[in-house]
């Protein structure tokens, strides 16, 4: 019962949402937020915070699905993303499984970017809707 999920395409990551995204979740470290620093620590520019991919994956899945019905989500983060790279989310549903009489959506979902680099992998578990 595999179910392909349509793709939500996310605009290009900008130096910008980053520190907004520094504020919203109070992570200051400076490899996020300031070039010169991240470039001293050995990367080419700042870094996205893995929490603020995590959190495009998980407005993906509730694009899906609604809110009320997502039961599980978890990650693996693959690689660094950077400002200027441009992720798609894609997903699909796997399976379904029944647990005390409810029925549940097994699904995995990804972020990659354009280049095909896979940033974020992980698995949801939704209610499925009688």
């Amino acid at each position: 019962m595999k179910k392909e999920l349509p793709a939500i395409i996310k605009t290009p990551l900008t130096h910008s949402q980053l520190v907004k995204y520094a504020g919203a979740s109070g992570d200051f470290n400076p490899i996020h937020t300031v070039v010169p620093v991240a470039q001293e620590a050995g990367l080419k520019d700042c870094i996205a915070h893995g929490m603020l991919i995590m959190g495009m994956a998980g407005e993906a899945i509730c694009t899906w699905f609604p809110r009320e019905s997502l039961r599980k989500f978890q990650v693996r983060f693959q690689k660094m993303t950077f400002p200027g790279e441009k992720l798609s989310i894609s997903g699909r549903i796997l399976g379904e499984e029944t647990v005390e009489k409810e029925t549940y959506l097994l699904g995995e979902v990804a972020a990659i970017n354009d280049e095909g680099e896979m940033k974020l992998k992980g698995t949801f578990r939704v209610k499925k809707e009688e």
